[in-house]
Parts: C-alpha cells; structure tokens; sequence
C-alpha cells in the first residue's frame, strides 16, 4: 500500500438534531486535530475536561447503539460518525457535543460525507499509524452465531453478511477495499428497523428521536390498515403503506442490499475503536454493535499486550 500522511478536516462543521435513542436534540461541531490526537469526543455541556477517547476501553454499552464513557461522561451512537470519519480517511479530529447522545440525522454518514467534501481535507505533517496484527483475532457469539474474524493482511477489507431469517432482506452481502469509493457505496446506506419491532422500542423508551425519513422500515409479517394507521400516527405522517417487495413506503432503497451495506458502514465505525486505520481482513456474519466492539477490545488487547 502506498504510505498515506494522517489527515484532518480543514475546518469546522456542525449539525443539530435528535439523537435516535434518547430523542433529545443535540448539536455537535466537527473540528481539526493535531497529529496523533485521534478521535475524542468532549462533552461541552459538562465542562472543558468532559473529554472521551474513541476508543474500545471505553465502550460502555452496546443497546442498539455504541455508546463510550469516561467516569461520568457518556456518548451515545457514535457510530455513524465514526464511520464516516473513517470512510473520509480522517485521522484526527475533535468532536464537541453539548447532550448526550450524536444526532441521528438521515440515518446515515451521508451527512458528515457531504460536509467533509465541501470543507475540505488537511494532509498532516506525519504519517499514517496503521494498526497491523500478527495473528488472527476472533470474536464469536454461541447464542446469536454472530461472528467477526480480523485476519492480518497487507490491503484492508471488510466483508459482511446479514441474515435475519427474514424474507423480504434474504440473506446479504457487503464488501469494502480501498477500490470500493465509501462516500458513494457505504456511507450513504441508512439504518433499517423491523415494523414489528418499532412498537416495542416505542414502548421501552427507545428510538425516541425516530421518524420515517431516518429509517429502513422492513415489514416482514402482514399488517392491517390499523397498524400501518397507527404507526403513521406515532410518527406523525400520512398513512403508510407496505410496498410489494416487503419495505415500507417511507423510502426508496439506494441498493437493493442496503440494508446489509449499512452493517459494514457500522463495522467500520465500531472497529475504529482500535485506535486507527485496521489495517487487516475484516469478516463478520450477523454482525452487531457488541460484537463489533468485542473485536475491536480483543485487537486492543492483543496490541497492548504485545508491546
């Protein structure tokens, strides 16, 4: 691979919205870092120290979401971001925030893509630190059979397959290299949602901040008109309906396996945790927040062991 220089953003950018969990609306500014600084997160609304590294040791849930702590000091979904960071070739950068959970915008990196295009990218006086292994890594989960496997490789890739027994999405495939453009394959493929499951997640106070224009909504079983009437009115939008090929009629698929292309765009935000750029070859099945992070605290683990 050629030696890359490590990069940050050329300037700040900022956006306003709801955070999907918690629904309280937060604003977030995205701004350049020294050489070596890494991913940090600093919680404006609790003081100038409130600061969390990106990093594995700090995750402290993985409920639907990658949430990081320092002592008293949480983020929440954080992963999207981080995914597009990393997408974008983003070494170093700090990330203000003045609530408690990063806005879910349109469920995608889409929006972080669009800003680091337009701002613009700074090359840094230093080179890229790639984190390498020297021997396989592999986190694996008996009750779901989820899987991720890191494998040591001179080019970095990630594979993934989603299989959620559902009909409508079958089973998925996704794939990343460095020949794959993320800001146009990856990024932009948004988050999804079982309908059956929205209820639920209404009524355990989760995806607060959720509405139709942020999710893939996958309608697996038949539904009456009072359901699909119902949930329009929980989201407050005209009635809903299910399309022929099993997605609600809220949004238009960008590829036919998005949905499994927006497991990988959550792989390699969670696998950033490592510390930097994996440089390795990354192959998940079922994979999740939990068991991305897993992997990433086992790379972590493996490197500070060996040094």
């Amino acid at each position: 691979m050629i030696q890359l220089q490590q990069q940050t953003v050329r300037k700040s950018f900022s956006f306003e919205g709801k955070g999907l969990h918690t629904g309280k609306v937060a604003r977030i500014a995205v701004k350049p870092a020294p050489v070596g600084y890494g991913i940090r997160f600093k919680r404006t609304d609790l003081g100038d120290d409130a600061i969390v590294d990106a990093l594995a040791e700090n995750v402290s849930s993985t409920a639907r979401s990658t949430t990081i702590t320092n002592g008293d000091i949480s983020v929440i979904t954080i992963e999207h971001l981080m995914s597009g960071l990393t997408g974008m070739g983003i070494d170093n950068a700090l990330i203000e925030i003045d609530n408690v959970e990063v806005p879910i915008l349109d469920g995608s990196a889409k929006p972080y893509i669009d800003a680091i295009w337009k701002g613009g990218i700074v090359s840094q006086d230093a080179p890229r630190e790639y984190i390498e292994i020297d021997r396989p890594v592999e986190v694996y989960d008996e009750k779901s059979g989820s899987s991720v496997l890191i494998e040591p490789a001179d080019v970095p890739s990630f594979d993934v397959q989603i299989d959620f027994n559902s009909k409508v999405l079958g089973v998925q495939n996704a794939h990343w290299d460095p020949s794959v453009v993320y800001a146009e394959e990856i990024g932009i493929c948004r988050t999804f949602v079982f309908f059956h499951e929205i209820e639920f997640l209404f009524k355990n106070n989760l995806i607060k901040g959720g509405d139709v224009d942020n999710a893939i909504v996958i309608v697996e079983h038949p539904v009456s008109e009072e359901q699909l009437d119902h949930m329009s009115k929980l989201f407050n939008v005209p009635v809903l309906e299910r399309c022929d090929n099993g997605y609600l009629n809220n949004l238009q698929l960008r590829f036919p396996n998005e949905c499994a292309r927006h497991k990988l765009l959550d792989l390699m935000g969670d696998l950033r945790l490592v510390g930097g750029f994996l440089k390795a070859r990354v192959t998940a099945v079922k994979s999740g927040h939990s068991i991305n992070t897993r992997a990433a605290r086992a790379v972590r683990d493996l490197l500070l062991n060996r040094n």
